[in-house]
C-alpha cells in the first residue's frame, strides 16, 4: 500500500534539477553508464514479472514490498498537522506590524531590512544610497527604511540575482538608480522580460567594487550553485556577507537545497563561505543573520545528508519487492526504488536533526529526494 500511495503523493524523482558538471568527492556516484545499467537491469526484471503475471491464471501473485520503515515525518503531498516547535535559537528580533519590516543596524553606514522572511540591506554613502535586493513583500517600504537614516536619494541597486522574490520590488524604489548584476543575471532577465526587474546598466564576469564616496562592496562571481549568476556582496569595512539562498542560520533549507541548479556547486559555495573571513552574514531569508556556527551546522547536515543518501542508494536493491502488476512500467519500478531510497535517507536524518534546525520536518524529505538524483546523476 505505501508504495502505490508514495507515487501518488510526491513529484517524481525525473523532475528533479540535476546540471552540474562534476561528482561529489566521497560519496556514492553512479555514472550515467552505471545508471544505464541499472534501468536496463529495471527493464529485465520487469519481463521476468510480467511473464511471471502471464502464467499465474490472472491472479497476480501477492508482493512482499520491502519498505524500510515509515518515517514519522509526514512525506510529500501527506497533510502534516502537528509542525514541529520552531526552535528559540532560529528566531530573531520581532517585526513592528504596523511598520512591515525591521531594520538592523550592520555597522558605519550599513543595514539590514527583512520581515524575518525575506532580506535585503542598504548601505549609505557621502551622495546617496545603495540597495541591495528588493524584494516584492516589502520593498515598496524600503525608502522609509531609508528616511530613518538619511534623506540621501537612492543612487544605486545591486541584483544578487535573478530571482524576482528577492528583486521583484526593484520598481518601487525612488529614482532612476545605476543597478549591477553579474552577467548571467543579464542574460537571465532579458530572458524574463519583466517590468518589475529592471535590466542591470553594469554588469560584471568575475568581480566588481563599487566604490562609493567612502564606501567599498565587493561583488565576486563563484559559479553556477543556487542559479547563474548569483553573487556574494561583502563589504569590507563592516565584515559583512551578503549570500543569498545558501545559507539559513537556524533553518532547514528551502526545498531541494534552495531549488538549487547546481547541488555540487551549493556544497562547493558553503565550503567557501565558511573560509571567508565575514563576522555577519545575510542569506537573503529568514529571520536572523547568521555567525561562522551558522554555516558550520548547515555544512555538518548537508554532508549528513549526503552520507545518508549515499548508503541508501547502496543498500537498496531496484527492484526488489515490485508488484508484479507494475512489471510493463518500468518508470514505476524506478518509482519504487528512489521511494525506499528517500525513505532510508529520512529515517537516517530524523534522529539527529529533528529538533535541531526549524521546519526540519517541511523539506527534509525534498533534501532526500534531491540529494539521490544528484548523487546518481550529477
Amino acid at each position: 500500500m505505501l508504495a502505490r500511495t508514495a507515487r501518488i503523493i510526491r513529484p517524481r524523482a525525473w523532475q528533479l534539477p540535476a546540471r552540474a558538471q562534476g561528482a561529489p568527492a566521497g560519496a556514492l556516484v553512479l555514472t550515467r553508464t552505471v545508471f544505464g545499467l541499472l534501468l536496463a537491469g529495471i527493464c529485465a526484471l520487469a519481463e521476468t514479472l510480467q511473464a511471471q503475471s502471464n502464467g499465474s491464471g490472472g491472479q497476480p501473485p501477492a508482493a512482499e514490498a520491502p519498505y524500510p520503515p515509515v518515517p514519522s515525518i509526514p512525506a510529500i503531498g501527506v497533510q502534516n498537522t502537528n509542525y514541529l516547535h520552531v526552535p528559540a535559537s532560529a528566531l530573531g528580533p520581532s517585526v513592528d506590524p504596523a511598520k512591515g519590516y525591521r531594520r538592523q543596524d550592520l555597522g558605519q553606514g550599513l543595514y539590514m531590512v527583512t520581515d524575518n522572511i525575506y532580506q535585503s540591506m542598504f548601505l549609505v554613502y557621502d551622495h546617496g544610497v545603495v540597495v541591495i535586493d528588493a524584494p516584492p513583500s516589502y520593498a515598496p517600504r524600503i525608502p522609509q527604511a531609508i528616511a530613518e537614516v538619511t534623506t540621501k536619494p537612492i543612487t544605486h541597486v545591486i541584483y544578487s540575482h535573478s530571482h524576482t522574490d528577492h528583486i521583484g520590488g526593484t520598481r518601487s524604489l525612488d529614482g532612476r538608480p545605476i543597478i549591477v548584476a553579474q552577467e548571467e543575471t543579464l542574460r537571465l532577465l532579458r530572458r524574463a522580460a519583466d517590468p518589475n526587474r529592471p535590466l542591470p546598466t553594469v554588469t560584471f564576469a568575475d568581480r566588481y567594487t563599487l566604490h562609493v564616496g567612502k564606501q567599498v562592496l565587493e561583488l565576486s562571481y563563484h559559479g553556477d550553485a543556487h542559479e547563474p549568476g548569483n553573487i556574494f556582496i561583502y563589504a569590507p569595512a563592516q565584515k559583512v556577507l551578503m549570500a543569498v539562498d545558501l545559507v539559513f542560520p537556524g533553518w532547514m533549507m528551502w526545498r531541494r537545497f534552495a531549488v538549487a541548479h547546481d547541488i555540487p556547486g551549493v556544497f562547493a559555495q558553503v565550503e567557501e563561505i565558511r573560509k571567508m573571513p565575514w563576522q555577519t552574514l545575510v542569506g537573503g531569508h529568514v529571520a536572523r543573520t547568521g555567525t561562522h556556527a551558522d554555516v558550520d551546522v548547515q555544512a555538518e547536515f548537508m554532508g549528513d545528508v549526503k552520507q545518508a543518501a549515499a548508503a541508501a542508494l547502496a543498500t537498496t536493491k531496484p527492484g526488489e519487492g515490485t508488484d508484479p502488476r507494475d512489471a510493463a512500467n518500468p518508470w514505476a519500478l524506478f518509482d519504487n526504488y528512489i521511494d525506499r531510497v528517500a525513505t532510508k535517507c529520512v529515517n537516517a536524518l530524523v534522529p539527529k536533526w529533528a529538533t535541531r534546525l526549524a521546519a526540519f520536518d517541511v523539506y527534509v524529505w525534498d533534501q532526500c529526494f534531491a540529494m539521490e538524483q544528484s548523487l546518481r546523476i550529477d
